[in-house]
C-alpha cells in the first residue's frame, strides 16, 4: 500500500512516497506552487503515475505550536478539499509541526550547503511527515501485513 506524503509550503510542494509495504518514506520531488490548485494537482498526478499509483495521500497540516489552525493550515485544508475532489482515494492530514526544522537540521548535519539544502528541504520535510505517520500505524509482522 503506497502512500504519497505532501509538504504544502508557501512557494513549493515537497513530495515523498512510501515503499509498497508502507514501512519507509522517501522524498521524491519538489514542485513549484502554481497559480491554482488545479495546476498543482496536475503535477501531482504526473508524479503519482511515475510511482505506479498510490492508495492514500497524506498532507502535512502546519498547526501552530499551540496546536491551533492558523492561516497556513487553513490554506492547506483548502488544498486538501481540492485533492478530495480530484482523487477517489483517502486523503488525510497529519500534524507537521517542526518537520521542516527537523529536515533542515538533518541536512545541515549531513554537511549540505545552504544552496543544496534549499533544493531538497521540502521533499525531506515531506518524508519526515510521511515517516511519522507510518511509524504511528500498528504493524503485524507475523503475517506480513499491517492492521
Amino acid at each position: 500500500m503506497r502512500i504519497l506524503g505532501i509538504d504544502f509550503g508557501e512557494k513549493r510542494i515537497g513530495i515523498a512516497i512510501s515503499d509498497p509495504l508502507g514501512l519507509t518514506a522517501q522524498g521524491v520531488a519538489v514542485i513549484g506552487k502554481s497559480e491554482t490548485f488545479e495546476e498543482d494537482i496536475k503535477e501531482l498526478n504526473k508524479i503519482i503515475k511515475k510511482c505506479g499509483g498510490v492508495d492514500e495521500i497524506l498532507v502535512g497540516l502546519p498547526k501552530t505550536l499551540a496546536g491551533e489552525i492558523g492561516i497556513q493550515a487553513q490554506k492547506v485544508l483548502e488544498f486538501v478539499e481540492a485533492l478530495k475532489a480530484a482523487f477517489k482515494i483517502p486523503i488525510n492530514t497529519w500534524d507537521e509541526r517542526l518537520t521542516t526544522v527537523q529536515a533542515e537540521r538533518t541536512l545541515r548535519e549531513m554537511g549540505l550547503s545552504a544552496k543544496k539544502r534549499r533544493k531538497v528541504v521540502d521533499k525531506s520535510a515531506a518524508a519526515y511527515i510521511l515517516q511519522s505517520y507510518l511509524d504511528s500505524k500498528p504493524r503485524c509482522f507475523d503475517r506480513g501485513e499491517r492492521k
